[in-house]
């Protein structure tokens, strides 16, 4: 573990950092369950009329959507532990 440390010291976060951090987890998880709930509707609508394979295509787009989100916000998180 100590070698670890050496290789790649850990920086210390500021306050303000840890809330820009915070701030952009609560939203992505806000984008996220908005995103799951519109598209989970749409699924059981699909489901309903019986197109199942829409459904499954509308899954994906879900899996996808909260991917790119889960990976905007990650980005935007290093940004600023680099800062």
């Amino acid at each position: 573990m100590e070698r670890l440390e050496k290789q790649t010291p850990s920086k210390t976060l500021t306050s303000a950092q840890v809330a820009e951090i915070a701030e952009i987890t609560s939203v992505t998880r806000a984008k996220i369950a908005e995103k799951e709930l519109f598209l989970r509707e749409q699924i059981q609508t699909a489901k309903g009329a019986g197109d199942f394979e829409g459904a499954v295509q509308i899954e994906q787009q879900l899996l996808r959507e909260t991917a790119r989100l889960q990976e905007e916000a990650e980005l935007k998180k290093e940004k600023i532990r680099q800062s």
